[in-house]
């Protein structure tokens, strides 16, 4: 007598499935959520006497180029966590600003002068 190839379920089991999706065992696993660039990456607004800046944390894992910090002129090498930073009230619109963004060493930014004033 031939086999039959659908898999043997004790009874009950048929209906354990039914309002969750089949998973098929070639079906890839959802991406991990990472959580550390997911908050690096939200930027934050910051007032001084030159304007309105959006500052973004870039954490060592990000950090993958090459960057020269306007502040101190030094090179801020690929895994070293430093800041992006844009101007939000820019005369060119914020797109312009957007493009213009540098990245600085998180002291550089803290200590620049901003006015005649160390901040």
């Amino acid at each position: 007598m031939p086999r039959s190839n659908r898999p043997r379920r004790p009874p009950g089991a048929a209906n354990a499935n039914l309002g969750r999706s089949a998973r098929s065992k070639w079906a890839t696993p959802a991406a991990e959520l990472d959580l550390e660039r997911t908050r690096a990456g939200i930027p934050h607004r910051e007032s001084a006497p030159d304007g309105e800046w959006s500052v973004r944390q870039i954490t060592a894992r990000n950090a993958a180029k090459e960057y020269k910090c306007p502040g101190c002129g030094i090179t801020i090498p690929p895994g070293i966590p430093h800041l992006v930073v844009w101007q939000e009230d820019s005369l060119l619109g914020r797109e312009t600003a957007v493009a213009d963004r540098r990245h600085w060493h998180e002291r550089c930014w803290r200590t620049r002068r901003t006015g005649g004033r160390r901040r």
